[in-house]
């Protein structure tokens, strides 16, 4: 897959970096020489020029992505030229672009940006979340649904998924165990071991109940 990353401050950079690691052919384009610099042996291509126009999109080849992250979220203006460029006139697949805050975030959505990622404030919910949360939140799909990891409650050891029922009891559902760095699948004939951290998938509030048992 191929992803271009315009702009490389500390968010642009860390989502090229990020992207290059998890295998992704990765174009990153930012006008600051000693930023390009910084970066041109994490990604696969780097190219420092100032994009500001269809024509300059064009000759980095922008149409051969599959996705684009305009990362240049302080520069109001030219981040919502470049994604209304992006996709009205070429049509990009998949836009992402950084916002700076929920007016520039409404007008990105307005010009067609796919996703609008607001940095700053989605740290603050997420350390709010972890903080007021019992459990360890993997990932949060919506405000009240998560994923998430849980220590093996005494009572749940030597008992299969299927007898804990606990789509009826808790609003939750056990998809898998943390073994190592990886999680394995489970099913619902597994018995549940004494060391095993749980990964369950469902609601916050029925997650919460399962952790207080921990």
């Amino acid at each position: 897959m191929k992803i271009c990353v315009i702009g490389l401050g500390r968010f642009g950079s860390q989502v090229a970096t990020a992207l290059t690691e998890n295998g992704m052919e990765v174009l990153a384009i930012d006008s600051n020489e000693s930023i390009v610099d910084a970066i041109k042996d994490t990604v696969t291509q780097a190219i420092c020029m100032r994009v500001r126009d269809e024509a300059s999109l064009k000759n980095i080849g922008i149409e051969e992505m599959d996705a684009v992250v305009v990362a240049m979220g302080d520069d109001f203006a030219e981040s919502v030229l470049i994604t209304a460029l992006l996709k009205k006139r070429l049509k990009t697949p998949h836009v992402v672009a950084r916002a700076i805050d929920q007016i520039h975030k409404e007008i990105l959505q307005l010009t067609g940006a796919d996703e609008v990622i607001l940095p700053e404030q989605e740290i603050g919910l997420r350390l709010a979340s972890s903080l007021s949360l019992p459990f360890t939140e993997l990932s949060s799909l919506t405000k009240s649904f998560s994923i998430s990891q849980i220590e093996t409650p005494t009572a749940f050891v030597g008992k299969t998924v299927a007898a804990l029922d606990f789509f009826t009891n808790y609003q939750s559902t056990c998809i898998g165990v943390k073994k190592d760095d990886d999680i394995e699948p489970i099913d619902r004939t597994y018995v549940i071991q004494e060391e095993d951290k749980l990964i369950f998938a469902g609601n916050n509030k029925g997650l919460a109940k399962l952790a207080r048992l921990s």
